[in-house]
């Protein structure tokens, strides 16, 4: 059977059989089977939108070899004594249990918070009462802070093809649409993952893994840079490795560990507030049109260089989604984005941020946990302002001019907005570099500065980071490892759940 790639376009309301009759047009045969190695948007032209299809295609009457099969994480199987204790179970933490219970360890995953059907659940009542629940809500809880996103499974980290095809295979396998093995900027959605960590959850159980939800880390025993045990409230549990996978907004759990001697470091990272406009206003900008067939939504993706010292940029756009009370504490008032699957809601929203480090933000040089309370200082003002969790807000051309705003406006945001001057509640640094770039993004996106801005968006990465050796450990230590976004070394889900299953890896191959 031969093989050969092809490169065709074709219109965005493509069906499978106008592809067919493409590919037997192309390659002037009738029999062959295919199947899409890449598929992107060309969008460079308004009146000539189309896919951008990758194909690969076996026939008898092709001479050309099948391409050499890409290399595979082969996790190496046999009955082990070691125990490895994995704190959090979002991307990082639940990927290097998976991985390790498929090598024959004994692991225990710790979930501060419920499982994903009680979330759901704690979610769209705090969404319903402004009652918040901090065992579910849109931080905490099984699969992190991603399962409530848009799922995003774009990551521009290097090296990880390996560990990113095993991801997004169990994905699939777990549910997930398998067009994220081809997509060039793939989703899952947020009412899919909710599905695809609950299979996942039963497919590690299935292998033995354990997992405590509504257990919180509290501690970790210590002796001569060999952690002995996890401290769970009352509970203590013994093991030979320790990862801890929190994510970057439990505080607590940071603290804990830079006071047991863990070894962190500030770097930069981004705040500001989160854009939303409606979502034809930004389908017409990139597309001329309000509506185009075969496509969910228009998205943008937007950099500017700000003040000239200070990059800002769009960060975690949500096409056809909603602005959501991302609080990770009670008297915290934060934002993020989400959208479903089918991106099919009236508004589209995107963070905008300034990127800086926490020394600029102080004005001198600050250690880690200063970074930390001054970010949390920062996060319960907004909260203090409207003493509950209605979002603070101004339309772009307010917070450019300085003007308070008039009216409150539609938005997809459930908890209500609160008129502000946000261009005083942030840091004046983050201020004119917002100012700059929102006029630039204006000039670059037709009826940008029609939207408006919303709250506090802060958590775009960690604004610390863990010292790590090679091989992941912890500077200091001989058996404790931090992954995925809390360590400072990842951002979003693919680069998270890589570190993660790397990681275990090295355990792996240290037991051998």
């Amino acid at each position: 059977m031969g093989f050969k790639i092809i490169e065709i376009k074709v219109s965005t309301g493509y069906s499978d059989a106008e592809l067919k009759q493409r590919i037997a047009k192309e390659l002037r045969m009738a029999e062959f089977t295919w199947q899409i190695e890449s598929k992107s948007l060309d969008a460079r032209k308004k009146s000539h939108i189309h896919w951008l299809l990758r194909i690969g295609v076996h026939s008898s009457a092709l001479r050309g070899k099948d391409p050499e099969p890409k290399g595979t994480l082969d996790i190496p199987y046999k009955k082990r004594d070691q125990r490895v204790v994995i704190t959090g179970s979002g991307p990082a933490g639940f990927f290097a249990a998976l991985v390790l219970q498929k090598a024959g360890f004994d692991t225990i995953l710790l979930e501060r918070g419920t499982e994903v059907e009680r979330r759901a659940l704690g979610i769209a009542q705090f969404e319903k009462t402004g009652q918040f629940n901090p065992l579910a809500n849109y931080s905490f809880g099984e699969g992190g802070a991603g399962t409530f996103s848009d799922g995003k499974l774009t990551s521009r980290s290097k090296h990880i093809s390996r560990e990113r095809d095993f991801f997004i295979s169990s994905y699939i396998d777990a549910g997930a649409p398998a067009e994220i093995r081809y997509m060039a900027y793939p989703h899952v959605g947020s009412d899919n993952l909710r599905g695809v960590v609950k299979r996942l959850r039963e497919q590690y159980r299935a292998l033995g893994g354990e997992i405590r939800f509504e257990t919180t880390l509290t501690n970790l025993e210590i002796e001569k840079g060999r952690v002995k045990e996890a401290v769970a409230g009352e509970e203590r549990i013994q093991a030979d490795y320790f990862i801890v996978a929190p994510g970057h907004s439990a505080y607590e759990t940071y603290r804990m560990l830079i006071g047991r001697g863990v070894p962190f470091r500030t770097k930069n990272f981004a705040i500001g507030t989160r854009a939303e406009h409606r979502q034809e206003l930004i389908n017409k900008a990139q597309w001329g049109i309000e509506r185009l067939p075969g496509v969910k939504a228009a998205e943008y993706r937007l950099t500017s260089d700000g003040d000239g010292k200070h990059t800002v940029y769009s960060f975690c756009m949500c096409p056809g989604g909603m602005v959501v009370p991302a609080a990770t504490y009670r008297d915290i008032n934060i934002v993020n984005g989400m959208s479903n699957y089918r991106r099919n809601g009236r508004f589209a929203n995107a963070g905008c941020v300034a990127a800086i480090h926490p020394d600029q933000l102080a004005g001198r040089q600050v250690t880690p946990l200063e970074a930390l309370d001054w970010l949390e200082e920062l996060e319960r003002s907004f909260f203090a302002f409207s003493n509950d969790y209605q979002a603070p807000f101004c339309t772009i051309s307010d917070f450019i001019a300085g003007t308070e705003p008039r009216e409150i406006p539609e938005t997809s945001y459930p908890l209500g907005l609160k008129p502000a001057p946000l261009w005083n509640m942030l840091p004046p640094v983050v201020t004119n570099a917002l100012r700059a770039g929102l006029k630039d993004f204006d000039q670059r996106l037709k009826g940008y500065g029609k939207g408006i801005l919303l709250g506090l968006e802060s958590k775009t990465s960690a604004p610390i980071q863990v010292l790590r050796e090679n091989n992941g450990v912890c500077s200091g230590f001989e058996n404790l490892f931090v992954a995925g976004e809390g360590s400072g070394y990842a951002g979003g889900i693919v680069s998270s759940a890589a570190d993660g299953i790397k990681i275990a890896m090295q355990i792996v191959e240290k037991e051998q």
